[in-house]
């Protein structure tokens, strides 16, 4: 998972802020919310939502069982879509968010969550940046003052622009340049597999791309992309609608409303034929191998079929590829990978990859390794699964969404609220989710396997070692 973080803090006024006090009256009543019901069975979440005069999406979703409650404010822009010649400018600008606002000098915010027992985290993913927080219930009022706070006025200064170019540089280095397998695959398979540059080129920041950035490009990043009308706040856990409804619109609806950029055209083209890349890594012990199929559209019954697939072939012991390469070949000791290796199935909004991937032993060559692979595959091409594989399936998928709607800091549920509403305008799909898988039916798997696990929609890598299994030199 690419770190993306970054800090914050607090100063005297935030004191007279932390008791709940205002400095204006309290607005208007808002505008109503729509409210949604939940279907009859499957998983119920309480969701309203509603945008603001400025284009700012709003999604509430009630939950007291515990007094706290998760904040997460979720821009339309991730590195996908970053301007050229400035790659790594969506992540290095999630690094500024953090260093000042109007009335937060730096690092104000992290301390001021962190001070009054909350914590909080920021991401950079391919089509949003995220920031949130969990804090206790008491503190919302402030929370949403502080965002509000950066969305309307970040401290946009050289002094920050150069100290954040060197953390992210720094992280770069750490994190992929001087680290065994670093950037294998997520960062480096989609360079491999997609011919459009916003889906091919390097996430992270080429070094020069990064050490080019100009006040310039932040305040026009700034300007462009962290508009209210291309972000959507989202408030899970215990608190009162009504008052928290006040407060949003006392302090997001203060931030004027910019127009959004339209977004470039992402789009990949069907690929017909098979790609092969290999490299050296000189901190490597042992081969690695990488295989990755673009899926279907997100949110498309071909694409819920899929999801199904995944936890078939992929997820869990039980998997196929598991069984096959782990327990009965024994090439590897573990199989790992997905649709969306920075992500879940749905929070993302351009093309997308299935990646599956492994470290094997030595003896074992990239030939053999595929060859396993393909025998699995073509089960599932030349035949529909049964019933017992496809209920099996449907239970995992329905584990693993209560596992992320239910967790306890909810910011799963968060990020799936946000991610329906900022790509669907429609954050109450998430209690349609299980229908939708559901409604797939056997033969549109086997429809979907032979459409998108074919060899001619893949791409093959291969990491080759540069030290031995006992960290020498080969």
């Amino acid at each position: 998972m690419i770190r993306l973080l970054a800090g914050a803090t607090a100063s005297g006024l935030l004191a007279v802020l932390l008791t709940g006090c205002a400095t204006t009256a309290p607005p208007a009543a808002p505008a109503p919310a729509r409210q949604v019901a939940p279907p009859a069975a499957g998983i119920e979440i309480p969701v309203e939502y509603y945008r603001l005069d400025n284009g700012l999406r709003v999604v509430l979703s009630r939950d007291d069982s515990m007094p706290t409650v998760t904040v997460g404010v979720y821009y339309h822009i991730g590195f996908r879509i970053e301007p050229r010649g400035r790659t790594g400018f969506a992540h290095l600008f999630e690094h500024l968010m953090f260093q000042g606002s109007a009335n937060l000098g730096k690092m104000e915010f992290i301390r001021l969550v962190e001070g009054n027992g909350g914590l909080l985290n920021g991401s950079t993913r391919f089509d949003h940046t995220n920031y949130y927080q969990v804090v206790p219930a008491h503190t919302l009022e402030t929370i949403l003052w502080a965002e509000a706070d950066r969305m309307r006025g970040l401290a946009i200064t050289q002094e920050n622009l150069v100290n954040q170019q060197g953390v992210v540089k720094n992280e770069v280095k750490v994190n992929v340049l001087n680290q065994p397998y670093g950037g294998f695959p997520w960062l480096n398979m989609p360079q491999y597999a997609n011919e459009s540059w916003f889906n091919a080129h390097n996430f992270y920041g080429d070094l020069e791309d990064l050490d080019a950035a100009t006040l310039e490009d932040v305040q026009s990043f700034f300007d462009t992309y962290y508009a209210p009308g291309n972000a959507v706040l989202v408030l899970a856990g215990d608190f009162d609608p009504a008052q928290a409804r006040a407060w949003i619109d006392r302090y997001f609806g203060a931030v004027p409303g910019r127009p959004v950029t339209g977004l470039p055209d992402v789009s990949e083209p069907r690929q017909e034929r098979e790609k092969r890349h290999a490299y050296v890594d000189p901190l490597a012990p042992r081969p690695a191998l990488a295989l990755a199929w673009h899926v279907p559209a997100r949110g498309t019954p071909e694409h819920f079929a899929f999801g199904l697939i995944d936890q078939m072939l992929l997820q869990g012991e039980d998997s196929a590829l598991w069984q096959r390469l782990v327990q009965q070949k024994g090439y590897t000791d573990s199989v790992w990978g997905g649709i969306n290796l920075l992500g879940n199935m749905f929070n993302y909004a351009g093309p997308m990859l299935w990646t599956f991937s492994l470290l094997h032993d030595p003896a074992v060559s990239t030939e053999q390794v595929v060859s396993e692979v393909d025998a699995v595959i073509a089960r599932l091409r030349e035949a529909p699964p049964d019933a017992a594989d496809l209920q099996r399936a449907l239970t995992k998928i329905r584990a693993d969404l209560y596992g992320v709607a239910g967790s306890s800091d909810r910011f799963g549920l968060v990020d799936l609220l946000a991610s329906f509403a900022l790509f669907d305008d429609d954050p109450a799909r998430i209690n349609r989710i299980e229908q939708e898988f559901r409604a797939v039916t056997p033969e549109l798997i086997g429809r979907v396997a032979r459409e998108y696990l074919r060899d001619t929609n893949r791409t093959v890598l291969v990491v080759e070692p540069g030290q031995t299994a006992a960290g020498g030199p080969p």
